[in-house]
């Protein structure tokens, strides 16, 4: 019997894949049996860290997800390499830190334009795909996951930039649920907590740390590997009856006060 949650058959783009969040989410997918087109704007880390996997299972794309032309290629060239395109996870994002007061524009610009502008473009070129597949009478075209944060739903400290775009990824969210519900396709949201990666380091450092993880009930910070399972679950099968919701996979980080 086939596993639930298998990815087998399945096409899906993975944003930021490089490292991280994004390199755990495409390794997963695969061990899923995904094939995954990886997309990063860091070309060399891309390739290094994904090549042990070789082009049957993943294709490496090296570009800005806030370029149109380069997405809409990138949906192109999977489509004609794998032969179908089932799926994305949105996720690629980058962080200025800064308080309020002393945040400039560039920082704030940068952020809303990775994290959300971004998260826009993909999911458009996606679902313009996923849409067309729709309308050629394919039942089941295929899955959007988003990456927002906690710090979208309930803010955040020294990153207003980071916290407004995340809210406005469920925002895209819970749009595109509504509009692309009638073609079958369904566009979720997943919130992380604290996970140990480079982009959390600062906060995780000792002089923080206790400060954080006694907001998290479960008492830990998550790793990439241990969010990526639940993230992926939501493009399988298994999912197919839950669309525009926004999912905590945060140690219940997001229920304390």
């Amino acid at each position: 019997m086939k596993h639930p949650a298998s990815l087998e058959n399945k096409v899906i783009i993975v944003t930021g894949a490089a490292q991280g969040i994004g390199k755990a989410l495409t390794e997963h997918a695969v061990a899923m049996g995904a094939r995954v087109a990886a997309v990063d704007i860091n070309r060399d880390a891309l390739e290094d860290g994904l090549s042990a996997h070789g082009d049957a299972s993943v294709r490496c794309f090296a570009g800005d997800v806030t370029d149109e032309d380069f997405v809409a290629d990138v949906v192109r060239q999977t489509v004609a390499e794998f032969g179908d395109l089932n799926g994305l996870l949105n996720n690629a994002g980058i962080v200025r830190a800064a308080m309020i007061t002393d945040m400039n524009r560039a920082q704030w610009q940068s952020v809303i334009d990775v994290n959300l502008t971004g998260a826009f473009v993909c999911l458009q070129a996606v679902g313009r795909h996923l849409v067309g597949k729709a309308k050629q009478g394919d039942p089941n075209p295929g899955s959007i996951v988003n990456v927002s944060s906690d710090a979208g739903r309930r803010g955040t400290f020294g990153q207003i930039n980071y916290g407004a775009a995340k809210s406005g990824v469920m925002g895209l969210t819970m749009s595109a649920a509504r509009e692309w519900g009638r073609f079958n396709i369904n566009v979720n949201s997943v919130c992380y907590g604290l996970v140990e990666t480079a982009m959390t380091e600062t906060i995780r450092q000792e002089r923080f740390r206790d400060r954080y993880l006694e907001t998290i009930p479960l008492g830990r910070f998550s790793t990439p590997e241990e969010i990526a399972p639940a993230t992926c679950f939501f493009l399988s099968d298994a999912a197919a009856y839950i669309t525009g919701q926004h999912i905590g996979i945060d140690g219940g980080f997001h229920i304390t006060s």
